[in-house]
This record gives C-alpha cells, structure tokens and sequence, in this order.
C-alpha cells in the first residue's frame, strides 16, 4: 500500500478522498489556493500545502507547484479527484517520472480515451457498439457534407478534444452542415487550441447510460453496473441514477460485460467509465472517462463497494477487491448535484452560507465540504454538494429523495435545491419517463 496520499483537488471531492484515506489508516496531504484555506478538507487533512493563488492556472492546474508539494511532504502518491489534472497524460508522465504513484490509469490511456476520434476508434477495436459516423477527423466543409449525406441527417459535429458541450453542433439539413462545421471547429480551437472535429448520426431521444468499469491493469477487470445520467442541462449532469428505469438486467448485464471485457483486452488500470447514449434498445459509444465521476455514490450505494478504496488498492499494486461473481446490486439510488446557481437561470452565487443544515436518516448522505460561514469563491465550479438517497425500490428512493429535500437547508447564497424539488414530484420523473433532452424542455415551459 502506498504510504502518502497528496489529493490535488478541493470541495467535495477532496473531502471525499480524504475520508477513505484516514479509513485505510493512510497520511493525506491536501493543496490549496489562497482562496480556499478555510476549507473543510484543508481543516480535516494531516497535513496541507499552499500551492498559488485563486486561479486554477496558478494552483490546481499547476503541476510543478503539485510536484514540488509531494516532494516537501514526502508524499508517494497523488489522488486526482476529477476535472483539473485527472485525465492529463503529461501529469501521469511527471509523477512516473518522480517515482510517484498516479491513483488512476496509465498516461496512454488517457490519451487514448482522451481524443475522441482515438477512443471511438479503440472501443471498435474492443468489440464496443457505437455511433455511426466518420472515420476520422473531417477536415474540410466538402467533406462534411459528404458525410452527412452518408450518415443521414440529422448529424451532430463534435471537437475531437471536446468535453461539456462546446466545440458541438447539430445539422439537420445539408444547410445547416457548412454553418455547424465551421462554428464548431472556431469553438473547439476556442477551448481546447485544437479545432479538429469529426461528426456522428445524431440521435432524437436518447438516454444517457454510463457503465462504471475497474481494472487492475494486469488484465483483469469488472463492472459495477449502469448510472442513468440523462436529466441534464447544457452537456451538464444535474441528476444522476443507479439502476436506470429504461434497463432491465439482462440488458444491464449483457452492455456491462461488454465494457469489462474490453477493460480487459485493454489491460486497463483504475477506475473508468464508459459512456453511451441509448435508444430504441440499443447501446452508442459516445466517450470514456478515465478517472473517478462525480456520480460514483449511487453506484457505492446500489453495490456496497467504495470506488476510492478500490482506487487506492488497484494503484498500490494489491489488484481488484472483489471477482465479478461477487458483485451484487441492491436498491435504488439517486444522486441530486447541489450547484450555488440560480435554480432557473443557473447563473453562478457564490457568496457566503448564513445557515447549513444537512438532510440526514437512513439511506441519506451528503458529499459536501460546505459549512455555516463558508464563503464561497466565485473561481471555481459551483457544486457545493451532493444528495445521494439510496431505498429498496426506485419508489422508496424517491419518497426519501423528497423527504431529504425537503430538509436541506443553505441559506446566503443561491441554490438548485428548489429545482430538485420540483424535478421529485413531476410524473415524468417518478415514471423514469426522461431522455437527455427532457430537463432542457421542462425549464423552457417552465419559467421562473
């Protein structure tokens, strides 16, 4: 087992990291920018290292500075969290370097599956369904009309480097194809300074199902089932589920399968999770995300396994804790993201919390590191919490869900709370009866 954790992240999940490593009776170290030193998880650590000032180009995002921080307090590993340096091959290659262990997959499979042309080039290889849709990069406007006419309309362009919705577009008509491929490639070079896209049959209802996956890195590998995560606003999760109300389990068993063995092949090490859009009983790579998610509670919840242990175990070389025979599901789980926006127009509030109170009794937990007189910086992401409520049944999850929101106070700022109580009475929602487009339609009807 590794010695010394430095986690190289803040909020929640930080927080979250922490816990399992006093768990495992391993020393953690935290960084921090100036703007985050009253932290909950800078409070609870053994140790913490100031690392640069608010923003996350001079802190979280700066590698030397997280070196240097390990080297100082002798730490001989370093958990990423998720967002900031957890799926950049070149920080892998540097702590490599450092003889540092990186809690997650090796630097070439991040690149892999971080080139979305790559990776859906990979997951063929690896017997994955997928999206129909070009070859590679389509590189010219010629091209692009080409191959939409090959695919058939409508057809979404998206940034080979993409991520969160920018750098794609939707054409429903070959008139729209030249318009949408230029606009996303200026938006891709915009956010990633690469502006290389490629282009997909697009999809009219689909769902978002993801397969949570664990390696060893040996060749040995397994899946801890589905989350359903299609109630979502802008490419942005809001509400995530473990099982899916659209899967039964033979198909649930048969896709999950599918992701274990190509783990396998691959010889993948870590947590992953394989994303697909589902439609009319049928499963579409869309990408794979090679660390921990933010949903990962539903699934500890429905399985009984903590994903960071196994993180930690996997990256100390001890192999996976549990054979695929062993995994079991039960229940129901459901996880609300608590962001400080505006519950309509999602617009950022930060600010300081006058008042927190926590929901709690059984199947309830909270992942948050916000407190009473928090002040929250307005520099980075939002979510300051996550609800997770597990039951026997998705109708006892949903009971308790409301019950949970209903006790959930955070005063001084702005919060998504109010959404999520609307979200758990609305029949579509307690029908399971969504698909990815749904949340954006219900706010678009539903005004504040």
């Amino acid at each position: 087992m590794v010695s010394k954790i430095l986690i190289a992240n803040r909020g929640e999940i930080a927080l979250r990291v922490l816990r399992a490593c006093k768990e495992l009776g391993i020393p953690c170290v935290v960084v921090h920018s100036t703007a985050d030193a009253d932290a909950m998880h800078v409070r609870l650590a053994d140790e913490s290292v100031c690392i640069g000032p608010p923003p996350s180009r001079d802190s979280y995002l700066n590698i030397h500075q997280i070196v240097a921080a390990c080297e100082i307090t002798g730490a001989d590993a370093v958990h990423p969290g998720y967002g900031f340096l957890s799926e950049n091959a070149k920080f892998a290659d540097i702590l490599d370097a450092h003889d540092i262990t990186f809690i997650g997959p090796t630097a070439d499979h991040i690149r892999i599956m971080g080139d979305k042309i790559t990776a859906k080039t990979t997951a063929l290889e690896l017997g994955i369904p997928v999206v129909p849709g070009s070859d590679g990069e389509v590189k010219t406007a010629e091209d692009a009309i080409k191959t939409a006419a090959l695919i058939g309309y409508p057809v979404l362009i998206k940034a080979t480097a993409g991520g969160g919705g920018r750098g794609m577009k939707v054409a429903k008509t070959e008139a729209d194809v030249i318009e949408a491929w230029s606009t996303a490639r200026t938006e891709a070079a915009a956010a990633f300074g690469n502006d290389a896209v490629y282009m997909e049959k697009f999809l009219s209802k689909p769902r978002h199902i993801e397969i949570q996956v664990f390696g060893d890195g040996e060749g040995n590998a397994i899946h801890l089932g589905e989350r359903d995560c299609s109630l979502q606003r802008r490419h942005q999760k809001v509400w995530e589920e473990a099982n899916s109300p659209a899967l039964n389990v033979e198909q649930r068993m048969k896709i999950g399968q599918i992701c274990a063995d190509a783990m396998r092949k691959l010889k993948y090490r870590g947590a992953g999770t394989i994303e697909f859009l589902y439609e009319n009983s049928e499963f579409y790579f869309i990408e794979m995300n090679t660390r921990l998610q933010v949903e990962h509670p539903i699934t500890e919840a429905i399985t009984g396994i903590d994903l960071v242990h196994e993180q930690i175990r996997v990256a100390s070389g001890r192999g996976l804790s549990v054979t695929q025979e062993e995994v079991t599901f039960e229940g129901h789980a459901i996880e609300c993201r608590i962001n400080a926006e505006d519950p309509r127009t999602f617009v950022p509030s930060p600010g300081t919390i006058t008042h927190f109170h926590a929901p709690g009794g059984l199947g309830v937990r909270i992942d948050s590191g916000a407190y009473q007189g928090y002040k929250i910086p307005p520099y980075y992401d939002s979510l300051i919490g996550k609800l997770i409520v597990h039951g026997r049944t998705r109708v006892e999850c949903m009971m308790r869900l409301r019950r949970a929101l209903d006790e959930f106070v955070v005063d001084g700022i702005k919060t998504t709370l109010p959404l999520f109580q609307d979200l758990v009475s609305n029949q579509d929602i307690a029908n399971g009866d969504y698909d990815i487009h749904w949340l954006e339609h219900y706010l678009a009807h539903h005004p504040a």
